[in-house]
């Protein structure tokens, strides 16, 4: 028999307990939030047709997944969650507007695979499609705001800013339209790369630290001063940021945008340090039509956005005809585990089992069975040891995969109709703290025996002591 060897696709990757748990605890948290928004889920087919993912920009559509199935259709793997709403819109004319959905899938990226990135991974967005008002972009950004809040995290900001503005630059600059897709993802550049290198791709070009060149733009060096005065305007609290982009800019629709929004966020109390105006964000997608904003984690900046978004007031046009104004956010729910757990944010539970019931009577194991369905009824998640061994090796193997309670059942126990309760987190507390073995194999430190009838009672007090 041949044998095949086991292996994985370049940039994809075998998902286990230990992250498939700390992914589900930071999206409950924030699905409540946006459930308490109004946000319902939705889910869409993970292969589209060809002509439906479109509207990324040139370099983004050249990471779409895309192959002809058996019938000779042209298709491709979702590439984000939006084109598929925006099909959705198109296609189902009977949905109620403002529809408001977030959805929670896998998206597929044909991207240089790296640490902690990968070609397939996990996503979470919310949108309001049907209205322009831009109180649905503030209400998507305190909804981000909320969410953040909700995991626990204390150092974020949300960074907010208006493609429109970012229009007014080009106009304010005399660059040519034709480059205003180019000069804002330079200078989106800026926190990233700094000032220095920000102005060399407007003008020259530069050379990256890899020795690699760096086309620039060749813009005018009037153009650049401009535009360096404008990213370097003043903005210590979100009303300063909209008074010095007026001063030189003029007022526009863009600015009147941002104002609505603050004056909102203002209302909600929302704090002016962690949701700020910062003009240099543009976001990388073509289709940006309005305010963008995106989070990062301040205690971990080289994990870049864990949240962003905007509104995108023409990309369901080209499905429906008609333009259908629509604003919202994403999570890259992979890289925000990676970065809560490098902050200590999440706890990385191997599974999800409170309780190993251990074998020490063989015959005994239908009265196993009925006591972990006992708990089981009461919301204890519970593994009768079902493999070989004796009551060490059960022991070791609840150890190993973290479970915090073992119970021991032996001939006495079923006579006595007691159950010995062995609290293994107490256990590893007290081996750190009695140094001598014999003190602590004297001392049995969690290990007690509790009635049969209180059992239930006995292991949710220690869980709730976790």
């Amino acid at each position: 028999m041949k044998i095949i060897e086991p292996r994985t696709l370049k940039g994809f990757r075998d998902i286990f307990s230990d992250e498939i748990i700390a992914r589900e605890e930071i999206v409950s948290k924030i699905k409540r939030v946006y459930e308490s928004y109004g946000f319902s889920p939705l889910a869409t087919p993970a292969l589209e047709y060809r002509d439906i993912l479109v509207g990324y920009g040139e370099e983004a559509n050249k990471q779409i997944y895309t192959f002809r199935d058996p019938d000779g259709s042209g298709v491709g793997l979702r590439y984000d969650l939006t084109s598929p709403l925006s099909r959705v819109i198109a296609q189902y004319k009977n949905l109620e507007m403002p529809f408001r959905r977030y959805q929670i899938q896998e998206v597929y990226r044909y991207d240089k695979p790296d640490k902690g990135r990968f070609r397939e991974f996990l996503q979470f967005d919310i949108d309001t499609v049907g209205t322009s008002s831009v109180i649905a972009d503030a209400e998507i950004i305190a909804a981000m705001y909320q969410s953040i809040e909700a995991l626990g995290v204390s150092g974020f900001k949300i960074r907010v800013n208006n493609r429109k503005i970012l229009e007014e630059l080009i106009r304010f600059s005399g660059i040519e339209p034709t480059l205003s897709i180019s000069v804002f993802r330079v200078v989106d550049k800026l926190d990233k790369l700094g000032l220095d290198a920000v102005l060399a791709e407007l003008g020259d070009g530069r050379t990256d630290a890899s020795g690699a060149e760096i086309r620039g733009l060749r813009l005018k060096k009037q153009q650049i001063d401009r535009v360096k005065e404008f990213i370097m305007l003043p903005r210590k609290n979100r009303k300063e940021a909209l008074q010095s982009v007026t001063s030189i800019l003029g007022d526009c629709e863009g600015i009147e945008e941002l104002r609505e929004i603050d004056g909102y966020l203002e209302g909600l109390g929302i704090d002016e340090d962690k949701v700020v105006i910062d003009f240099v964000v543009a976001r990388g997608l073509d289709y940006y039509t309005g305010p963008v904003y995106e989070a990062i984690l301040t205690d971990a900046p080289r994990y870049g956005s864990v949240m962003g978004g905007g509104r995108y007031d023409r990309l369901i046009g080209q499905f429906a005809g008609v333009d259908i104004p629509a604003t919202g956010a994403s999570i890259g729910v992979d890289r925000l585990v990676s970065a809560m757990q490098k902050l200590g944010l999440v706890k990385g539970r191997k599974n999800n089992i409170d309780v190993l019931i251990t074998v020490m009577v063989k015959d005994k194991l239908v009265e196993y069975n009925r006591l972990a369905l006992k708990l089981r009824e009461n919301n204890i998640n519970t593994e009768v040891y079902i493999g070989e061994g004796g009551i060490g090796k059960q022991l070791k193997y609840a150890d190993k995969k973290e479970i915090p309670i073992a119970l021991l059942i032996g001939e006495d126990e079923f006579q006595e109709g007691v159950v010995s309760v062995k609290d293994l987190k107490a256990k590893e507390r007290a081996e750190k703290e009695i140094g001598d073995r014999r003190k602590w194999l004297e001392a049995r430190i969690g290990q007690r025996k509790v009635k049969t009838s209180k059992i239930v009672t006995e292991i949710k007090n220690i869980l709730n002591q976790k």
